[in-house]
């Protein structure tokens, strides 16, 4: 069994050097690009998935667009779940990051990007970033949607789309495609690898690079590999 994880191409706030979090914002040209690079290096692999996974936000959904459509599998089922975005970056969404750094310093800014357990600075739900307010989260309670989040509430939120969704998939077909964003995959990453904290933090997953994990029967990782 294979999975693969595909972080999205270039969005357009990555170019802007935004912090981007639950915005929903498109890739740029060059995330195109990446998208459908990433897609024919899994054509070229030899892989051939038979299920795909992807969160709510345009940027990854349609990274897996492009890839599909390189690898000529549009065909193939997906599920959309919202446990798969990206981490929730609470009152810095919106924010440039060296502004951010300049304003609050560097090592603080480190802190919250970078540590564990440290979440930025909630919004307030009265915010117009707080994604209550979006139509996409209509059916969603308040409890379940972040004012703010660290990388350890993020997999905390990740976790239920592992054990209920994507593990059965494993299960049922021989590869399986996630199209996600870095710090979900980050989640995903921890939790089939079996990592500790600090070893998930130094973690960098590259836009637009499909990753691969050979498993065993059990769901055991016997490789990985970028292509």
């Amino acid at each position: 069994m294979k999975i693969i994880m595909l972080r999205h191409g270039q969005s357009e706030w990555n170019l802007k050097n935004l912090f981007t979090g639950w915005t929903d914002v498109d890739l740029t040209e060059e995330g195109r690009r990446q998208a459908r690079e990433a897609g024919e290096k899994i054509l070229k692999a030899g892989l051939k998935p038979e299920y795909y996974f992807t969160s709510y936000l345009k940027r990854a959904i349609h990274t897996l667009q492009i890839a599909a459509a390189a690898m000529n599998r549009e065909w193939v089922p997906v599920v959309k779940d919202w446990h798969l975005n990206e981490r929730h970056y609470g009152a810095l969404q919106g924010h440039n990051k060296a502004e951010t750094a300049a304003k609050y310093g560097e090592e603080q800014v480190h802190i919250w990007r970078r540590s564990y357990d440290v979440a930025p600075p909630a919004l307030d739900a009265s915010d117009e970033r707080w994604p209550g307010h979006e139509e996409m989260y209509a059916s969603l309670s308040q409890d379940e949607l972040p004012l703010t989040e660290s990388l350890e509430t993020t997999i905390g939120r990740v976790r239920p789309c592992w054990e209920e969704l994507i593990l059965p998939a494993l299960r049922l077909h021989d590869t399986v495609l996630v199209s996600a964003h870095g710090n979900s995959l980050r989640a995903l990453t921890m939790m089939l690898l079996h990592l500790s904290p600090e070893e998930i933090i130094a973690e960098e997953i590259p836009t637009g690079a499909p990753q691969v994990f050979d498993l065993d029967n059990r769901l055991n990782v016997i490789s990985r590999r970028y292509l």
